[in-house]
């Protein structure tokens, strides 16, 4: 008999191994109607639109789409599909340590956006960095930089927009560096998770052979209303030599 052995990610979403409810279900999204309002900013970097990782992207979305269990979860758009360098401020959560230390908990998320923008439009460039995947889970793929070069420089890029933006989130220097394709509505049940974590696996695998490094776009500051359009307000270009950032 084989016995599976299921990754610590994959246990997350187990029903019996986290009976707990998902995090952002009823806040960010709810069971059946998908995303609700949830305003805010971040700097991320979206998945290059026509490029080859995206398409390997959409045919990892699409094994996900074809378990058993797809229902449990709500797909982002593939259009919306990024990876957060930096996480900004969100309506959600008006708390010390997720917001400028300098500015008011109570400053509507348009006002913050505004000011937040005026600080990164003197951000001067880091080194650009290239993204591969580390592994799958449920809600999508965890991925860090291509090399130990590639993951330091990408620190560099979080430690710098703290220090000009006047914050740093308890999960700072650990944060774990994702591409999001769903959320968990119900968790697994166990005996899904035998299959869940072949599915996982195969698909870290056919990224691993055909997208090695992800062709992503260079980050920016966006805002958003949900999580369905992430829409880019200044653009940090991956040279270091032109400095500065662009709306």
């Amino acid at each position: 008999m084989t016995v599976t052995t299921f990754s610590p990610e994959l246990l997350l979403y187990s029903k019996t191994h986290n009976p707990n409810p998902p995090a952002h279900l009823g806040s960010r999204y709810r069971k059946v109607g998908g995303f609700l309002p949830e305003a805010g900013n971040t700097i991320v970097c979206h998945a290059e639109k026509g490029s080859p990782s995206q398409a390997v992207l959409i045919e990892a979305r699409e094994k996900y789409l074809a378990m058993p269990e797809a229902s449990q979860f709500l797909f982002t758009p593939i259009s919306s599909l990024h990876m957060t360098l930096f996480e900004g401020i969100i309506e959600t959560r008006r708390r010390q340590d997720y917001w400028p230390g300098d500015l008011p908990l109570e400053t509507p998320i348009d006002d913050m956006t505004e000011l937040m923008a005026a600080r990164l439009e003197g951000f001067t460039m880091f080194d650009p960095f290239k993204v591969a995947i580390v592994e799958a889970r449920p809600s999508g793929l965890l991925v860090d930089g291509a090399t130990e070069n590639d993951r330091g420089v990408m620190r560099a890029w979080r430690n710098a927009f703290a220090d000009l933006l006047g914050y740093r989130q308890p999960n700072h220097e650990d944060y774990k560096f994702h591409m999001t394709l769903a959320y968990a509505i119900e968790r697994l049940e166990d005996e899904a998770l035998p299959r869940w974590q072949a599915m996982l696996d195969d698909v870290a695998d056919h990224i691993r052979r055909k997208a090695p490094v992800f062709e992503l776009t260079p980050p920016a500051f966006c805002v958003f209303e949900d999580m369905n359009h992430f829409h880019e307000l200044l653009i940090f270009d991956f040279d270091a030599r032109t400095g500065g950032a662009h709306g």
